[in-house]
């Protein structure tokens, strides 16, 4: 079993840093990088490129809702093609740079509330899938999800996330926080070995959530995120060397 390990980055903007992105590319496999509307700007868009092509680290874009102020994890409404093209902006942005080392597009992943909304509206989730399909690549979201099941019926290759640092409701909706609480590593490695062992995860209420997972999460920007994903990193590897 190989379970690729994903990171939002390249979400520092101008003088304003966030995550700590060298210390994480090593850790991870892919990273989705912001592509200006919630953060990041043309200068931390090329270093982060070229800091994931120095680690072999696949990248993807993260499009988010043009909230930069919010930092994208503020709901919005937009017309549909308004959202379709406000994504095939930022994508291109980040695939101009992509070109300019030679790297192909690896994915595009939905930030913030534009992420859970695309999990919950149909207009949003088609709206999304109208940017992925001009690009070719896969689609990253929530198992059991409107996302997933819109995606499916499209034909748009969905890779389904685990997140290693946030909790789950009962209904296996994700909590999207406006700023991310610390975590414990041990802990975090745990819970992504049962949920790729046994498809679950505890929800905050008590209940079990059933959930696929393809690919694990852990964001650059929890406190204390290096030492979560080495130690996520480290259950991975042991579980793929149990599987050879």
């Amino acid at each position: 079993m190989t379970v690729d390990m994903n990171c939002d980055m390249g979400e520092s903007f101008g003088l304003y840093k966030m995550g700590d992105d060298e210390g994480m590319m090593p850790v991870i496999s892919v990273a989705n990088v912001a592509c200006g509307f919630h953060a990041s700007d043309p200068s931390v868009m090329a270093k982060t490129v070229s800091l994931a092509k120095k680690h072999g680290v696949k990248v993807g874009a993260h499009p988010s809702l043009p909230d930069l102020q919010g930092f994208g994890r503020r709901e919005m409404k937009m017309d549909p093609t308004e959202l379709t093209n406000s994504i095939i902006y930022q994508v291109g942005a980040l695939k101009a740079f992509l070109d300019a080392k030679g790297m192909p597009l690896s994915h595009i992943k939905p930030h913030g509330s534009l992420y859970g909304m695309a999990a919950r509206y149909d207009d949003v989730a088609n709206a999304v899938c109208d940017a992925v399909e001009l690009f070719g690549v896969p689609l990253y979201g929530m198992s059991g999800t409107l996302h997933e099941e819109v995606s499916k019926a499209r034909g748009v290759p969905f890779v389904a996330e685990f997140y290693a640092d946030l909790e789950y409701d009962q209904n296996g909706s994700l909590i999207i926080t406006r700023e991310h609480e610390a975590v414990d590593p041990a802990q975090a490695a745990t819970r992504v070995l049962r949920a790729l062992n046994e498809g679950k995860v505890k929800s905050v209420q008590g209940p079990d959530v059933s959930l696929r997972t393809d690919i694990v999460c852990v964001h650059s920007d929890t406190p204390g995120a290096v030492d979560v994903a080495k130690a996520v990193r480290a259950a991975l590897n042991r579980l793929q060397a149990a599987s050879a």
